[in-house]
């Protein structure tokens, strides 16, 4: 990949966001409908658009949804800000090919801090960038209009949320709704990232330093038992176990019952004893 510089207005804008998040500490600011919207978002937007759409069925196709289901999520994915659906799997693609090696962007052999956030705004020549690397490492989103059309909007989207909570419910909703939860959110997330790279425990053989922890699961609907998630990246469920619970394996259960979800795909038994630490 090519050479990087310093993201100026990422470092800039996740500042700004940590900055306005602390209004959630002020008095003026609190209302219990606020409270209840952002984590009505939170939820929405982290579990079904990060963690069931972005990463379980567009960047690794452990489960197949109904396009207009699929395409829902994908909207919901966008307004969690972490990037557009096309960016989003191209990283975490890279990441799952060199996953603590070289060419990982958001590798725990520079630190928890780099794994953690400090990737995304310092020179990090592992990060996709250009439609060449779009094409090559998500030619299945690239080739969709809907894909390539969110790729643009999604930060308009935000600032049209945004809008749309002021009115009705004026900076309360925008405090809470918009800058505590995408903090709240940004963190879940980077914790996957950092955390489960360093802490907790192992059950599987892998070639990375992927670890499971149960609280950083509790957080991030079901991403934190990320060994098991490595050893087989392509598995719709992360938690293997009856005590590893998986929020999102449950809401890919229910969708398949509904017939809005087909195709999950999830490791044998005799697979999963054969990488057994």
């Amino acid at each position: 990949m090519r050479d990087a510089r310093p993201n100026w207005p990422n470092g800039i804008g996740l500042l700004l966001i940590h900055v306005c998040a602390i209004g959630v500490f002020v008095p003026v600011f609190f209302s219990w409908w606020a409270v209840i919207t952002a984590a009505i978002f939170a939820y929405a937007t982290g579990a079904w658009g990060i963690t069931l759409c972005y990463h379980r069925t567009l960047a690794h196709r452990s489960v197949r949804l109904r396009k207009p289901v699929e395409y829902a999520f994908a909207i919901l994915g966008a307004l969690a800000f972490q990037g557009d659906p096309i960016s989003w799997v191209a990283t975490h693609r890279v990441h799952h090919a060199n996953s603590d090696q070289q060419g990982d962007p958001h590798s725990t052999r520079l630190g928890f801090s780099w794994a953690h956030v400090a990737w995304l705004f310092k020179a990090n020549p592992n990060i996709p960038r250009t439609p060449d690397e779009f094409r090559r490492y998500c030619p299945d989103l690239w080739s969709e209009p809907f894909y390539r059309v969110l790729h643009r909007i999604h930060v308009p989207m935000q600032i049209a949320l945004a809008g749309l909570l002021f009115a009705v419910g004026g900076w309360p909703f925008v405090i809470w709704a918009i800058f505590g939860r995408l903090v709240f959110a940004y963190h879940s997330t980077w914790l996957v990232n950092s955390a489960t790279h360093m802490f907790g425990y192992r059950s599987y053989k892998t070639t990375d330093r992927s670890t499971n922890s149960w609280w950083v699961a509790l957080i991030s609907f079901g991403e934190g038992w990320h060994n098991n998630h490595h050893a087989f990246p392509y598995s719709a469920r992360h938690g293997m176990t009856w005590y590893e619970f998986d929020l999102t394996w449950l809401t890919i259960r229910l969708l398949r019952l509904l017939r809005l979800a087909d195709k999950v795909r999830v490791p044998s038994p005799a697979l999963r004893e054969r990488l057994r630490t």
